[in-house]
């Protein structure tokens, strides 16, 4: 089953119509809907490829690990803040502190 959010017309759906949650280090866009799937986007504000490929994949991971705890099935996109480093455990504290501002994920 793919999880990913792939195509424009989700993409501008969630953009257009989704609530917004902002931490320090990410915004985090979501829409309720028949089921899951999550997208990252990135501009070339964050690097070269080689950089916003690095971004993608700590952003991936700490999605997968979190997704048992998801209650209901939501269009969610990551937007990470520009910044100098990525750090794993701060995007995953902030990725988690909007899940649960939106009333997402399970305590």
């Amino acid at each position: 089953m793919e999880i990913r959010l792939k195509k424009q017309k989700d993409f501008d759906l969630v953009f257009s119509k989704g609530k917004r949650i902002y931490t320090n280090s990410l915004t985090l866009i979501y829409l309720k809907n028949n089921n899951f799937k999550f997208g990252i986007s990135l501009s070339k504000k964050h690097g070269k490829a080689i950089q916003r490929n690095r971004i993608k994949r700590i952003l991936r991971s700490i999605i997968r690990e979190s997704l048992k705890n998801i209650k209901e099935n939501y269009y969610i996109i990551v937007l990470p803040k520009v910044s100098d480093n990525y750090i794993f455990d701060n995007l995953k504290k902030d990725y988690l502190y909007a899940l649960k501002k939106g009333s997402i994920i399970n305590d």
